[in-house]
């Protein structure tokens, strides 16, 4: 209804008869679960090319139930599509991890954490382990985590064997005397007297050579009238650094100066100092490489400094130390700089982003989940129990709860660890008597990631390879297949038995088997059959292994959805050739085809001249319907998908002949052009006061009826020769034979 206008003018409205279209939806996506050698457990991700199979999921192994699940994945991926991967879980597979704990060698309780939301829901907060491998398995055992922050700031030899004796423990103070020394702000003409304090760090005894060492962080200048000045490291500066040009002594947590005499001139004097973190390595085992040329010293965040926090920046290494994962011993695989021991520490004035290590790396690291945080009694198998970096007051250490990680910023200086190389021990595989193969359990429970057809897209479930029973062969295709049937938009390939057909010689029998094999499976158009069992070389192992091909079928149709329309058929010459298939281990001839066919199942086969290729496109359809072929079932999942985005659009409209008209002309142009790309012979619309009747408006419904004739594909040829006599003329004999 147009808005009355009060006085002269003109008016302008839109309308928008343009809502909704129909568009083609089929993405060419695939699903394939099963036991592949690294990667997240039971969460599917987005593979498109071989090369992100190998960096998500790791390359083969050379076990063969393991080869048929990774090259089923490779086959698929050949063809086009994008291929969601579920790696599936085990009972045996554990993460290798640097545990919490005397003598630990791997975390306590459960070993396993399967993926993100595993961690932040059931291991975020765990004490057991102090860093983890993101995925389970073998693969990161002897994965370096190297940690470093700012524990102290200079090393001060110490020519003594006994710098206990001597007064020099963790967390008691170390000064040097300021004498006469300018000091920024003072003026040129001011000279400060008093001394610089730092706290004790480390203590290292040499009782052979009398080279002791101590570490301190520098945290206070001290005037002659007991004026505290906190101060920052500076090197080289006197006033913000101890050097050996003047003499250093020793005070406990009670402010006495400690040492063989204990009275306030006892003094030890340097032999030596250096930066600390100059001097700091990797904990490396084959190879030297410097924090230094890594990153600068870790020290105050500004989130936390503008808090008046201190101390809470670490970097964070991952080396593959013995060159396991990528044949390099010590290559660096990431580098984690100045991140947060502060909980609620972020990177910039309001930026999402947190720098608190925990969440940091589960978020950013590929490599690594970080565990229980330091504390005194549990890092104590590491021999780095956390140390105060400062005084709370006067000459009181700062306490492992006062600068405890995991805290807000507000005010805490936090405790150190200094440079502590954590390794990665504990992976375990899936169980080896199995040969990396999974359950059907823990199969069905992979695939099922998969169902939700809301949450995930899917147009191909995947089999992959059976299992070594043949029963729980068939249960796991029937279960795919009911997948396939409840969502109804994809269908499931599926294919044989391995043992039914691999190493049997007599083709009769491999025939029989098959035909055994499939008649229990479920009738359904959203399943797709094959007799195949392609002989291909596998580069990753240097040797040639058989694997099922329905992987390849759902690539065909892929391929076929790229190259034409989801409508044609993807058998035959023009689109049904397999890709790297030497040979067969069954190859039906004509006979034993007529045996299959019948029976569901599309026999591949390979042809002198041609290769190997897809010769039937029937679906699982146990009767004669125009659904038992592949090319149609694909017609209808096409058009049902891009017609139902189409009648999304009039939720929530009024439904009357507007509404109605302009459905039908959504709807009509897109059949119009499927008619035109050869998927239909003909088509009607009706969506009119028909079908649309009081009744079903009053209930709220809008209703369409969509006629289709498929096109059909030519599955049989009959060619009829006739000799005919010289003399006699072809209309004599035309519609004869």
């Amino acid at each position: 209804m147009a808005t009355p206008q009060l006085s002269p003018g003109v008016l302008t409205r839109e309308v928008d008869l343009t809502v909704g279209r129909a568009d083609n939806v089929l993405d060419n996506i695939g699903g394939i679960a099963g036991p592949f050698p690294i990667g997240p457990v039971d969460d599917p991700v987005d593979i498109t090319t071989e090369q992100e199979l190998i960096s998500v999921f790791g390359k083969p192994k050379t076990t063969d139930s393991q080869n048929d699940y990774w090259l089923s994945a490779a086959s698929y991926l050949s063809y086009g599509g994008v291929l969601k991967v579920v790696r599936t879980a085990g009972t045996t597979l554990q993460n290798a991890n640097a545990a919490v704990g005397m003598g630990s060698t791997s975390m306590t309780g459960t070993g396993r954490i399967d993926n993100y939301d595993d961690y932040i829901n059931n291991h975020s907060s765990a004490t057991n382990f102090n860093y983890a491998a993101k995925n389970p398995g073998s693969w990161a055992n002897n994965m370096k985590v190297c940690v470093i922050d700012d524990l102290a700031d200079q090393t001060i030899g110490i020519t003594t064997n006994s710098l206990v004796t001597a007064g020099a423990v963790i967390g008691y103070a170390v000064t040097e005397r300021l004498e006469n020394v300018v000091i920024p702000g003072l003026g040129t003409t001011e000279l400060f007297n008093g001394y610089i304090k730092g706290i004790i760090t480390g203590v290292t005894t040499d009782s052979t050579d009398s080279a002791s060492t101590i570490d301190v962080k520098i945290t206070d200048r001290v005037s002659a009238a007991g004026v505290t000045t906190a101060i920052t490291y500076d090197e080289g500066t006197a006033w913000a650094s101890f050097d050996t040009s003047d003499e250093i002594k020793f005070l406990n947590n009670s402010g006495i100066v400690t040492g063989t005499t204990a009275f306030n001139n006892t003094y030890y004097t340097p032999a030596s100092i250096v930066d600390w973190y100059d001097e700091q390595q990797l904990g490396l085992t084959n190879a030297v490489t410097y924090w230094k040329e890594i990153a600068p010293k870790p020290t105050t965040n500004q989130y936390v400094l503008d808090r008046q926090g201190k101390n809470d920046a670490l970097h964070v290494c991952i080396v593959d130390d013995m060159g396991t994962i990528t044949g390099i011993q010590g290559n660096i695989l990431e580098k984690h700089v100045s991140l947060s021991k502060a909980l609620d520490a972020i990177s910039a004035v309001n930026s999402p982003q947190k720098i608190w290590y925990e969440q940091f790396l589960a978020d950013f690291s590929d490599e690594v989940y970080a565990g229980g945080n330091p504390s005194s009694a549990g890092d104590a198998y590491w021999g780095t129990t956390p140390r105060a970096t400062g005084f709370s007051t006067a000459c009181t250490a700062v306490t492992d709860s006062d600068g405890l990680w995991g805290q807000n910023a507000q005010g805490i200086t936090y405790s150190a660890i200094g440079n502590v190389t954590y390794t990665l021990t504990g992976g375990i595989d899936y169980s080896s008597s199995n040969g990396f193969a999974a359950t059907l359990g823990d199969l069905i429970t992979s695939y099922g990631k998969l169902s939700n057809k809301d949450e995930v897209a899917m147009d191909y479930f995947i089999m992959g390879p059976g299992l070594t029973n043949v029963n729980d062969s068939q249960a796991k295709a029937g279960y795919l297949l009911s997948l396939a049937n409840s969502r109804k938009d994809c269908v499931a390939c599926v294919g044989p038995h391995k043992a039914d057909l691999v190493g049997v010689t007599n083709t009769t029998t491999q025939t029989d088997n098959l035909v055994k094999y499939f008649s229990t499976l479920m009738s359904t158009s959203y399943g797709v059959f094959d007799s195949g069992m392609k002989y291909t070389y596998d580069r990753f192992n240097n040797k040639f292994v058989y694997v099922p091909t329905n992987a390849d079928i759902a690539g065909l149709m892929c391929r076929t959805a790229i190259v034409a329309y989801p409508w044609f058929s993807p058998a035959g010459q023009q689109r049904g050739i397999i890709n790297n298939a030497i040979k067969l281990a069954y190859n039906p001839n004509k006979a034993q085809r007529d045996k299959l066919y019948p029976q569901r199942v599309n026999p591949v086969v390979t042809q002198p001249g041609l290769g190997t290729l897809l010769f039937g496109d029937k679906t699982a359809l146990g009767y004669a319907s125009a659904f038992d072929r592949i090319n149609v079932r694909r017609l209808f999942l096409t058009v049902e998908q891009a017609l139902q985005k189409a009648a999304e659009a009039q939720l929530f409209e009024l439904n009357d002949e507007l509404t109605r008209a302009n459905f039908r002309n959504i709807v009509e142009p897109y059949l119009r052009d499927v008619q035109a790309k050869r998927g239909l012979y003909g088509f009607l619309v009706v969506c009119d006061s028909t079908n649309n009747t009081p009744d079903v408006i009053d209930n709220n419904e809008f209703r369409a009826d969509i006629f289709l004739k498929p096109a059909k594909s030519i599955n049989y040829v009959t060619l009829t020769f006739v000799a005919t006599r010289t003399g006699v003329s072809f209309d004599e004999v035309v519609g004869r034979v």
